[in-house]
């Protein structure tokens, strides 16, 4: 399945071309996009097609640090309403936290997150930059250009920050020595993710320029009515169908992969890029099922194991005492027990 992109993600990408000597218009046509698409906020593309514009440009025109090169021609202002909502906040903090909620509305491929140090020091936070789509192949230009722009963004919104360093999850694509200086600080090639470690004292900063709250609200309030993260819609729907199935029909990844016109392959990897998969979200529905079943009636062990797929009483104990830490005969009666004292609290 083809998945689009906001085409401002390469905006830039013209002018660098020609600058490096290339000829932006014919490069772009062979790819199918027109320079002044970039320039709207409304026009798509596949996102296979930007990274492929990306490492094509990098090729010919023998630039190792093209990715580089275009983050440092891009601004806040490609991400479009998201750079409205981002720049309108109190804080840094509060900026980024919203880049992570909404930056699927400009890219999809894209996920944006706060998390602890890797290397664990105190008072430090990493931004974390992931191209996280199962039909995307990982691309080190992109990636570079992302985290880029990321950092001259965070710059941009605190006013200037003291970066403290820089995970990319792929050898150099050029000197490291142009790595160091663009970043301005040590850069780690060959990591887990991509990432800037930030002083955390940064997010708690107020943005450099004035904010207007009122407008960030109504355009937060937009976008939430008007998008919906397509891959959490997903994870969503196959929980309902999961719930739906379970006990009627058998749960089983081929026969729920089937309703959404996917092979099971691929609707496992889009599960995992949204941080969950198949097998846990049937562990989730037997979980919430086997509670109801064991609190709200006085079914038989056996048959409410049948109900959510366990083999026999045996299997059920087994799974309760991992997801409550009893038995199933003592969830049951601790919620009688409940109830009873309910009914003393609460005569009729």
């Amino acid at each position: 399945m083809q998945v689009h992109i906001q085409a401002a993600a390469v905006r830039e990408v013209d002018g660098l071309i020609d600058d490096l000597g290339g000829d932006a218009r014919r490069l772009l046509a062979e790819f199918g996009v027109l320079p002044e698409n970039l320039n709207s906020d409304n026009a798509l593309i596949p996102a296979s097609t930007a990274v492929r514009i990306l490492r094509t440009a990098a090729k010919l025109l023998n630039c190792p640090d093209f990715g580089l090169r275009l983050a440092a021609r891009q601004d806040m202002s490609m991400l479009g309403p998201v750079a409205l909502a981002m720049s309108n906040s109190e804080t840094v903090g509060e900026a980024m936290e919203c880049a992570g909620r909404f930056l699927f509305v400009h890219n999809r491929t894209v996920r944006l997150s706060r998390e602890p140090d890797p290397e664990r020091h105190a008072g430090v936070s990493a931004v974390v930059y992931r191209l996280r789509h199962p039909d995307i192949p990982h691309e080190p230009q992109a990636v570079d250009a992302g985290l880029g722009v990321m950092h001259r963004n965070l710059i941009a919104m605190s006013g200037g920050y003291k970066l403290l360093g820089v995970y990319l999850p792929h050898p150099p694509l050029a000197k490291k020595s142009v790595y160091t200086d663009f970043f301005g600080a040590p850069v780690r090639f060959n990591c887990d993710d991509a990432l800037l470690r930030i002083p955390a004292k940064v997010f708690d900063q107020s943005l450099a320029a004035p904010v207007n709250p009122e407008l960030r609200r109504m355009v937060v309030e937009y976008m939430e009515q008007n998008y919906a993260d397509p891959r959490q819609e997903l994870a969503t729907t196959v929980r309902s169908a999961v719930g739906r199935a379970l006990g009627n029909i058998p749960v089983r990844i081929e026969v729920l992969a089937d309703l959404f016109y996917m092979h099971p392959r691929t609707l496992q990897r889009r599960l995992a890029a949204e941080g969950t998969s198949f097998e846990a979200i049937v562990d989730d529905a037997r979980k919430n099922t086997a509670y109801r079943l064991l609190t709200q009636t006085g079914m038989p062990l056996a048959q409410v194991a049948s109900l959510v797929e366990l083999a026999g009483s045996p299997s059920l104990t087994r799974a309760v005492r991992r997801w409550f830490g009893r038995t199933p005969t003592e969830v049951r009666r601790a919620a009688k027990g409940g109830q009873e004292r309910r009914s003393e609290s609460f005569p009729s």
